[in-house]
């Protein structure tokens, strides 16, 4: 089947682009296509500052019909696509890493770690069913398995004379050695102002998790993320006007959001539980399932079946090595536990809850992403500079 209206992630011209440039500006090599757009502009001087402000969620078709012709607009430099799956967990660790998703082995949400037998909420490390903490694990994969070399530290190698901050709210965890908190945009903006003062070379990376967390909870059109957008604006644009020319500010996204139309569970569905080997895995609306091989083809049939206007069934080959979801590189070794045989890939407004009868699933969310939609994978760039 042919899907249309659907935006593939590109891995010469998606958010690992934005990163890139940053990287190579402060010497760090890089084998990722950086923005040429970006690097123009960050070859024009030797800044003092620069700051990376990203505002989780905010797609470019989330903002262009709140404000088309505000500030954010009237700096906008480019559009780029997310990496896939179109998500935090997979997007802001490429940010964190400079690497693609096939590359750090962070991929969605839930992962499934054979290690524990269990599947992780890998950003909050808990059990992805019960959601509970894990007691007292024998090793740690965060450290051992999933670890990766931070962009922080790949900068301050490359060029001593920068120190390299995070700014980031109170549950998220710590990534630089030089790390702020800050749980929300007023603080994360004086937070930027303070250290702009210092005199040091500096990068900074402010993270933002609004408008995300309103868009889940309210929607694509809620007047709440609207409120929140056009405020963040606002202030984004005063902290700019009282930068000199030795800052420059860089905001973009990890993602965009898509409202929900309908909302499923395999619970309702024995006929494709019956060729599962287990629960499937990473995100409601990007699903890795494991399938008995005895009953490939039937769970195909079975699942095109009812699902086939909705989501995109791949098998793993084509996932990973015809299409390119997670992008290039040199693959983590975990990806061949993570991805099942099968992935379902959403094109439409619906959602899989991943839940089992053991427990149930996370709410059902107003607004969500990981699908293929152009308002989940489409990601503006925006530059601020004197």
């Amino acid at each position: 089947m042919e899907y249309r209206d659907i935006v593939m992630p590109n891995y010469d011209h998606c958010i690992l682009g934005t990163i890139s440039s940053i990287l190579k500006y402060y010497n760090v090599d890089t084998k990722y296509k950086s923005s040429e757009k970006l690097d123009v502009i960050l070859n024009e001087r030797k800044y003092k500052n620069v700051i990376f402000l990203i505002l989780d969620g905010l797609g470019e078709n989330i903002l262009r019909p709140i404000s088309p012709d505000g500030y954010l607009r009237k700096n906008q430099i480019d559009i780029v696509t997310s990496v896939y799956p179109s998500t935090t967990t997979a997007a802001l660790t490429s940010y964190y890493s400079g690497k693609t998703p096939y590359e750090t082995g962070w991929i969605a949400w839930s992962q499934y770690f054979k290690e524990y037998g269990r599947a992780l909420d890998v950003f909050s490390r808990n059990e992805s069913y019960l959601h509970e903490p894990l007691k007292s694990p024998l090793i740690d994969v965060y450290k051992t398995v999933i670890n990766y070399e931070s962009i922080f530290s790949q900068i301050e190698k490359a060029s001593p004379d920068v120190k390299a901050y995070e700014i980031e709210p109170d549950y998220a965890e710590r990534r630089a050695t030089r790390s702020v908190n800050a749980n929300n945009l007023d603080e994360l903006i004086m937070n930027i102002k303070d250290l702009c003062t210092m005199p040091d070379r500096k990068f900074i990376l402010a993270y933002s998790d609004n408008p995300d967390g309103l868009l889940h909870k309210y929607g694509v059109t809620s007047e709440e993320a609207k409120n929140f957008i056009i405020d963040a604006e606002n202030k984004i644009r005063e902290m700019c006007e009282a930068f000199d020319e030795n800052t420059i500010l860089i905001v973009s996204a990890d993602h965009g959001h898509k409202d929900i139309d309908k909302s499923y569970t395999l619970l309702d569905y024995p006929e494709i539980q019956e060729c599962l080997i287990m629960p499937p895995s990473l995100e409601s609306r990007v699903l890795s399932f494991w399938v008995k091989d005895d009953m490939k083809q039937i769970f195909e049939e079975r699942f095109n079946n009812i699902f086939q206007n909705e989501f995109w069934l791949m098998t793993k080959s084509e996932f990973l090595d015809k299409y390119h979801m997670l992008g290039y590189g040199d693959k983590h070794y975990k990806i061949d536990d993570f991805i099942g045989n099968y992935v379902a890939l959403s094109v439409a407004g619906s959602m899989i809850r991943i839940e089992t009868f053991l427990a149930e699933g996370k709410p059902v969310k107003k607004s969500t992403h990981c699908g293929l939609s152009k308002e989940e994978m489409e990601v503006p760039v925006f530059v601020m500079r004197k």
